[in-house]
Parts: structure tokens; C-alpha cells; sequence
């Protein structure tokens, strides 16, 4: 059975930890992370939940809950790893914002790797299919109903960023080509 370390608002531990799907104290909260892996092209990785879990069918960014012992970190790493087989380090990983929901520290990060679509390695009791997309097909997916109220809330909050890093990642690519 996985834990959750519980925390305050503030990210204190309370060297307390609840099983998974055990109601969360009020004023306590536990680690959730979110991360948004983009290619040289600028592309967004976007995974669809399987139908059986919330929100199945929506597209969304790789991500869950840091179990007892992890950090943010950590758990990004790995979760990413066990949805779609993506291997990243620790240090590659740029901390974007936190979201403080009812009973969730949930934390957002960006990943610029490249990652062909055909060496994926899906986590099947998760995610049912991949895809890269373009910033502005996400901001429409999102529009559509199509994406997680996660990532919806991603884009109202940190849309611009995004943008901003969708767009330089891109650009860099296409001047390291021409110049090659």
C-alpha cells in the first residue's frame, strides 16, 4: 500500500502520512506533481488517462502523488518515467509554480528532451496513448474540454511561460539546424 506524507500549507512536515485514498485532514496536504515535457521542436507531450480512471480520456501532462519519502522531485522524475519510459535527471527539471488546492501541493515543472513517440513505453493501467502537440493545439484542446482541469488551470495561470519556453525551445532547434 502506497503513503502520502502530510504537510502544512507552508510545505512544513508534520511527520504524519496517510494511505492512498484516505481522506486528508484539512489543513494538511500532500505532494502532487505535474510535468510538461517539451521536444527541440517546441512540442507538448501529452498523455490520455485511460477510460477506467477521473477524468479518462483526457489529455493531460505526465504526473501523481509523491509517495512517503520522496521529494518533488523525485516523484517527478519517476512518475514520468513510469508513464511514458522518459528517463530524466533530477537537475533537468525546472521547477514552474505551486498550486495550493484543498489537500494538494501541487507542484509543476517543465522538461525540455527530445522523446520519439515510438520509444515510449506506456504505462497501460494509466495512460492509453501519447502525443506531441503544438502550444497553440494545447491552448485549443483546453478550450475544448479536451485536456484535464489540471492542465487548463496550467494555461490560465503560466500559459505565457509556457508559451515563452514552447517558442525559444523551438527557435534554438531551428538555428542549430540551419547552422549545421
Amino acid at each position: 500500500m502506497e503513503y502520502f506524507d502530510l504537510y502544512t500549507s507552508a510545505r512544513e512536515p508534520l511527520g504524519k502520512r496517510v494511505p492512498r485514498g484516505a481522506a486528508i485532514p484539512r489543513g494538511e496536504y500532500h505532494i502532487v506533481v505535474q510535468i510538461m515535457t517539451i521536444n527541440r521542436k517546441g512540442e507538448i507531450l501529452l498523455t490520455q488517462r485511460v477510460p477506467e480512471k477521473t477524468s479518462g480520456g483526457k489529455w493531460e501532462c505526465s504526473g501523481g502523488c509523491a509517495v512517503s519519502g520522496e521529494t518533488s522531485r523525485q516523484a517527478a522524475v519517476r512518475e514520468l518515467f513510469e508513464e511514458t519510459g522518459i528517463h530524466a535527471d533530477i537537475n533537468e527539471l525546472r521547477f514552474e509554480w505551486t498550486l495550493t488546492t484543498d489537500s494538494m501541493l501541487r507542484d509543476f515543472y517543465v522538461l525540455v528532451k527530445n522523446a520519439p513517440l515510438e520509444d515510449m513505453k506506456l504505462q497501460t493501467s494509466e495512460v492509453c496513448a501519447a502525443k506531441w502537440v503544438s502550444f497553440e493545439r494545447l491552448c485549443e484542446m483546453a478550450r475544448l474540454g479536451q485536456t484535464t482541469r489540471t492542465v487548463a488551470r496550467w494555461l490560465e495561470n503560466r500559459g505565457i511561460a509556457i508559451r515563452r519556453i514552447s517558442s525559444e525551445t523551438r527557435e534554438a532547434y531551428e538555428k542549430n539546424n540551419v547552422s549545421a
